[in-house]
């Protein structure tokens, strides 16, 4: 595997070293051993994967609030999504930064997304499917997030909006839940 950094830190692209034959080719997507090297959360309690009928769905910007942080290992199964991620370390030297990855059923490349960060992203096809490994398992009470047109991030978002669930539209703004800390 091919371990890449991005503008971000602690937030990697992690693409597949693929050997190729007359049949395809074949890939490793995630190896705990590399990961360990890397000196990345190796720890995996659960996968689960998130299907969007409808290209220009948003789903996003959700984190987990300490002590239930996680790590996100996504990758994109079927179509195409726009997987944005945002910092919110406050001793992060990228705090508040955000950035945006296309990926791709085509390009197998998986993105890592450490403890601390808010993730969320927006179809680029119909049919869209993403998969997530993730570090610890869900907790309901500790689930939160941020308004995706949260003018603290400015997030350029590649399509309008077709579809949002009520719980993402109605997240807080940032500095609004900042407020109330």
């Amino acid at each position: 595997m091919i371990f890449r950094r991005t503008q971000l830190s602690g937030a990697w692209l992690i693409e597949p070293e693929p050997h190729k034959d007359e049949r395809g080719f074949f890939a490793r997507t995630w190896c705990r051993d590399e990961y360990a090297r890397m000196g990345l959360d190796a720890e995996i309690a659960q996968e689960s994967v998130s299907y969007s009928a409808q290209c220009g769905t948003l789903r996003g910007l959700h984190f987990q609030r300490a002590p239930h942080q996680e790590t996100k290992i996504v990758r994109c199964t079927h179509g195409a999504i726009c997987d944005v991620i945002v910092d919110l370390r406050r001793s992060s030297t990228t705090y508040l930064k955000w950035q945006a990855f296309e990926l791709t059923c085509d390009k197998p490349v998986s993105l890592y997304v450490p403890k601390g960060f808010a993730h969320g992203f927006q179809t680029l096809t119909d049919n869209a499917q993403a998969s997530y490994q993730i570090s610890v398992p869900y907790a309901p009470d500790a689930g939160a997030g941020f308004r995706h047109d949260d003018p603290a991030f400015a997030i350029e978002w590649p399509l309008p909006v077709s579809m949002i669930s009520r719980r993402d539209a109605e997240w807080p703004a940032f500095r609004d839940a900042l407020a109330e800390e």
